[in-house]
């Protein structure tokens, strides 16, 4: 997956009313891929490093928004992203461009608020919030094959929803200072064998253009294990880890 820009659920600081707010972050995620990956009854080794994904790069969208009222609130995550390559294979120009689409639904739940003393500057308790959650992720691949000399065109495409389930966390350490995380797991068997999720986030508070806002830095796992059949009647497989760096800001309104 390469480079994502994209709007992202911040786990951001509530006002003590019940009012619901809005809450959304641009954000850059950085990850290379690794795994493995089986299609057409060929089997490869995913090892795919940022700066290649970052070279075929074409199209790339990431968002996510996040209505709350402090003590439940609804998600919705999605990334598109395309690659474009071209190789010469035996005098003849072959490209491959590459799809891969993701988008998460989900709710959560505050259980449990602890008061940790004192106030952030955006004049609310600081405290330490665990969220339960609970979501499905739907994820489609596909891929275009084209030979120009011989006018060649192909394209083919998988999809799967797998249901998750995780846990959410954030922890005040000053006024200005928060350190957040999230992870879940999914598949079991559903769609997929397995899926999970981690991330986590240090973020420094401050306004900009009015708006409590926190900058965010951190790291986030995604790792998909998926198997099919494919349209040769081969073994479709996809057990594919993304990781890598984030960065970003989350803003309220």
């Amino acid at each position: 997956m390469p480079l994502l820009l994209f709007v992202q659920v911040a786990h951001a600081d509530q006002p003590a009313d019940s009012q619901w707010l809005l809450l959304a972050s641009p954000f850059v995620w950085a990850p290379s891929m690794s795994g493995q990956a089986a299609l057409g009854g060929v089997n490869t080794k995913v090892d795919v490093p940022f700066a290649d994904v970052w070279e075929n790069l074409s199209t790339v969208f990431m968002g996510n928004l996040e209505l709350t009222n402090r003590t439940l609130g609804f998600y919705i995550d999605g990334v598109h992203a395309k690659t474009d390559q071209s190789e010469r294979v035996y005098g003849r120009k072959v490209g491959l461009a590459i799809t891969q689409s993701t988008l998460a639904v989900g709710t959560y739940y505050r259980a449990y608020e602890y008061e940790l003393g004192g106030q952030t500057i955006f004049g609310e308790p600081r405290t330490w919030r665990v969220e339960p959650t609970i979501g499905v992720r739907w994820t489609k691949l596909s891929t275009k094959l084209d030979i120009d000399s011989l006018g060649f065109s192909t394209k083919k495409k998988t999809e799967w929803t797998d249901p998750f389930v995780g846990l959410r966390m954030q922890a005040d350490l000053t006024d200005r200072w928060t350190l957040s995380g999230e992870t879940d797991t999914g598949g079991l068997d559903t769609s997929s064998k397995k899926t999970w999720n981690a991330q986590g986030y240090l973020g420094y508070r401050m306004y900009l253009a009015d708006h409590p806002t926190i900058i965010r830095v951190g790291y986030r796992v995604l790792a998909q294990n998926y198997r099919t059949t494919d349209f040769t009647g081969n073994k479709f497989k996809y057990d594919v880890t993304q990781r890598g760096p984030v960065l970003g800001l989350s803003m309220r309104f």
